[in-house]
């Protein structure tokens, strides 16, 4: 599993989206979720404003399995 490493208390799926090369600009987030199940902790989830926080898992069909890793010690 690949980790998305963090340094604030938080991350929207549309920022981790682009993070993971999924999407090559954060307004493609909305169309990217509307057409693919993205799973957040083993769930579908197609908000792109859904914080993720340490140890969220995101699962992106085609390109990995991320884990969230919050780098600032929060």
């Amino acid at each position: 599993m690949n980790e998305i490493v963090i340094d604030t208390e938080y991350i929207t799926l549309g920022q981790a989206l682009k993070l993971t090369d999924a999407i090559s600009s954060g307004g493609m987030a909305k169309w990217f979720l509307e057409e693919n199940d993205v799973y957040v902790n083993g769930e579908i989830d197609r908000r792109r404003g859904r914080k993720l926080r340490q140890d969220d898992v995101v699962t992106i069909p085609g390109t990995g399995r991320f884990v969230i890793v919050n780098n600032s010690g929060e």
